[in-house]
C-alpha cells in the first residue's frame, strides 16, 4: 500500500505541474495569437476542462493555427495522462481491494497446534505428517505473495514475521504444543529467541544445516535441535555398506527380533530378470515381501508377475537371520570391492556423513566435490564426464550422489549412466517431487531430504507418535486404528484402500507377526503399518 501511495503522490504532483504549465502557455497564447486577454484562472479552467474532456467554455473555436495546434497537443496530453492513471493508480488500488487478505492472527479457539516457521518443501512434508495424524498447525510466513498463495490453497497460515514477538503471538504460540523453526541456522536462532519471550514453556524444535551450530540453538533456548542431513547421509550409505558386509541389512526393529527392511536388488544379482513369483524369495529366505518399488512406484502387495530389476527395492518383514539370507540373494557376485569402486559425489553435510559411514564400515571410497578441500579426492564439476571418469566411475560398483541441487543431481545421474550403465546409483534429492524423475533418469535408490526432515520433526513434536523409519523410502509407524476394531484385515481392504500393509500387531504385550487377511483387530491393539507417506496419511484418515 505504501508503494501505491508514493505512486499517487508522484502522479498528482506531475499532473498539477503539467496543468499549470499548460495554463501559463494558454494564457500567453490567447493574448499573442488571438488578441484576447484572459484571467489566469480562466486559462486554468480551460486546461482542466480539456484534460477532463468536459468542454472548452466560451473560448472555442480558435482563429489562429497556432492555438488550434496548441489545443490539439493539450487534448492528446490529457488523454495520455488519463490512461497513465489506470495502470499507475486505478489498477493497483482495485487489485489491493479485490486481492485475498491473509490473516495476521489465528482464531482464539485454536490450541494444541504446531507453529511452523516458515513455508518450505520441508515444511510441506511436515504438514502432511501432521494432517495424517489429525494435528492442527499454523504456518508463519513473512512473504506476502507466498502467504497469499498458501492461504488460497487452504493452508492454515498467518502472514507475519516469525522472528518477531508480534508474529508468534499472532500464531497463538502460547497455546501451541510446539514450535518448529526450519529456515536457516541464523534465522532459526532468532526465531527461538523470540519464542522464549512469547512462551518459554512451549517446546521449541530447531532444525540446523550445520550440526556444529547446534550448541548455539540450545543456548538460545531450543528444546531439541535436529540435523536431518547427517541422518540422510547415513541412510544412503547403508545401501552400500549392507551390500558389502555379511551383517543384516539396515532394518526397522519392530520387536522380538522381528524387523522390517528395504533391500535394493543389486545389479548382477541372481534375482534380476526373474518374476517375484519365480524368484522363490519367500521359500528360500522365509521373509514376507509386503511391498516393492518398481521404477519409483510403490506396490503393496506387489504383483507376483512383476519382473525384478536392478532398480527394484523390496520391502520385507522377517527375523534378522531371514533378512540376512535375503540380503545374500540380492547381492551381486560380479565384482569385488576394490579401492575407489564406491564414489561419493558432493561433500557437504550429507556427503561427509556418507564418507564417514563408508569409512567406519571399511568400504573404500573416492570423494568428488567442486572444491578442493580436506577429505576430497577429486575436485571438479560433478556433471562433467572428465571429472567422473577421473574419480573412477567407469569401474565403480556404486555412486552415491549427495548434491544439494536436484536438477544437477538428475543431470549427474544421466552422465553416470552414460559412462557406466551397470553402476549402481544412489541419490539424495531435496524435493519429494524429484524422486520420480530421478528414477526415470536411471537411479537405483532415491531418498528425499524433505521426507526425512518431516518425519524427524513429526517424531519430535508429536506426543506418542511412533515413527519407526526416518531414513527410508517407506514409512513404518506404530499406531492404533479404532476404525478397524472388530474387522478382519481382509474384509477392511486395507491394502487396496490405503496402499499400506499391516506387518505386525501388538496385543497384550505380545507381537503377532503372522498377520494374514483373517486376523481380526481387537480393541487395544497397536498396529505396525508400512507404506508410503501418502499411504500412511490415507490409513490414518481412514482407520485411525
Amino acid at each position: 500500500m505504501d508503494k501505491v501511495r508514493r505512486r499517487t503522490a508522484y502522479y498528482s504532483l506531475a499532473l498539477v505541474g503539467v496543468m499549470l504549465a499548460f495554463a501559463v502557455a494558454y494564457h500567453h497564447g490567447m493574448r499573442v495569437f488571438e488578441g484576447e486577454h484572459r484571467q489566469f484562472l480562466h486559462s486554468l479552467r480551460v486546461v482542466v476542462e480539456t484534460f477532463t474532456t468536459t468542454g472548452y467554455g466560451s473560448d472555442a473555436p480558435w482563429e489562429s493555427a497556432e492555438m488550434n495546434a496548441f489545443v490539439a497537443v493539450m487534448d492528446l496530453t490529457g488523454v495520455v495522462l488519463i490512461f497513465l492513471a489506470l495502470p499507475v493508480l486505478v489498477f493497483p488500488l482495485m487489485e489491493d481491494v479485490l486481492s485475498t487478505t491473509v490473516p495476521q492472527t489465528v482464531e482464539n479457539g485454536l490450541e494444541d497446534h504446531v507453529v511452523i516457521c516458515t513455508y518450505t518443501s520441508r515444511a510441506d512434508a511436515l504438514v502432511d505428517e501432521l494432517e495424517s495424524r489429525g494435528v492442527d498447525y499454523v504456518i508463519v510466513e513473512p512473504d506476502r505473495e507466498q502467504a497469499t498463495t498458501l492461504y488460497e490453497d487452504d493452508y492454515s497460515i498467518v502472514h507475519a514475521d516469525p522472528e518477531t514477538v508480534e508474529g508468534l503471538e499472532g500464531a497463538r504460540l502460547g497455546s501451541a504444543r510446539a514450535l518448529v523453526a526450519d529456515v536457516s541456522d541464523r534465522v532459526d536462532a532468532s526465531i527461538v529467541l523470540a519464542a522464549q519471550e512469547v512462551a518459554a514453556d512451549v517446546p521449541v524444535v530447531s532444525v540446523v544445516e550445520d550440526p556444529d551450530r547446534s550448541p548455539y540453538h540450545r543456548l538460545a533456548g531450543a528444546d531439541e535441535v535436529l540435523s536431518p542431513r547427517p541422518l540422510l547421509g547415513r541412510g544412503l550409505a547403508s545401501k552400500v555398506t549392507t551390500s558389502v558386509n555379511t551383517t543384516a541389512p539396515a532394518a526397522v526393529e519392530v520387536g522380538d527380533g522381528f524387523e522390517v527392511a528395504e533391500i535394493p536388488i543389486d545389479r548382477g544379482s541372481e534375482l534380476v530378470g526373474t518374476t517375484l513369483a519365480d524368484s522363490g524369495i519367500r521359500e528360500r529366505s522365509g521373509v514376507n515381501v509386503v511391498g516393492a518399488w518398481f521404477a519409483g512406484q510403490f506396490q503393496t502387495p506387489p504383483d507376483p508377475d512383476a519382473t525384478l530389476t536392478n532398480g527394484t527395492v523390496l520391502l520385507v518383514a522377517g527375523q534378522q537371520a531371514q533378512l540376512e539370507h535375503l540380503g545374500e540373494l540380492t547381492k551381486s557376485d560380479l565384482r569385488r570391492f576394490e579401492r575407489g569402486e564406491t564414489v561419493v559425489v558432493g561433500y557437504g553435510e550429507v556427503g561427509s556423513a556418507i564418507g564417514e559411514a563408508l569409512d567406519d564400515a571399511g568400504v573404500p571410497n573416492t570423494v568428488v566435490d567442486r572444491e578442493a578441500k580436506a577429505g576430497v579426492d577429486v575436485a571438479g564439476d560433478a556433471v562433467e564426464p572428465e571429472t567422473l571418469r577421473e574419480a573412477g566411475v567407469a569401474d565403480a560398483r556404486s555412486v552415491i550422489l549427495a548434491l544439494p541441487d536436484d536438477t544437477t543431481t538428475e543431470f549427474a545421474t544421466l552422465v553416470v549412466r552414460d559412462i557406466s550403465p551397470e553402476t549402481e546409483v544412489i541419490a539424495r534429492v531435496e524435493e519429494p517431487e524429484s524422486v520420480s524423475k530421478m528414477y526415470r533418469a536411471g537411479a537405483d535408490y532415491v531418498l528425499s531430504l524433505a521426507t526425512v526432515n518431516g518425519r524427524m520433526i513429526a517424531s519430535a513434536v508429536l506426543d506418542g507418535a511412533d515413527v519407526l523409519s526416518l531414513d527410508r523410502q517407506v514409512e513404518v509407524v506404530r499406531t492404533e486404528a479404532p476404525g478397524l476394531v472388530g474387522q478382519r484385515i481382509g474384509d477392511a481392504l486395507v491394502r487396496s484402500e490405503t496402499d499400506c500393509t499391516i506387518v505386525a500387531v501388538e496385543r497384550n504385550g505380545d507381537l503377532l507377526t503372522a498377520v494374514g487377511p483373517d486376523v481380526r483387530i481387537e480393541r487395544g491393539d497397536r498396529l505396525v503399518v508400512a507404506g508410503t507417506d501418502e499411504g500412511i496419511k490415507r490409513f490414518n484418515e481412514t482407520f485411525a
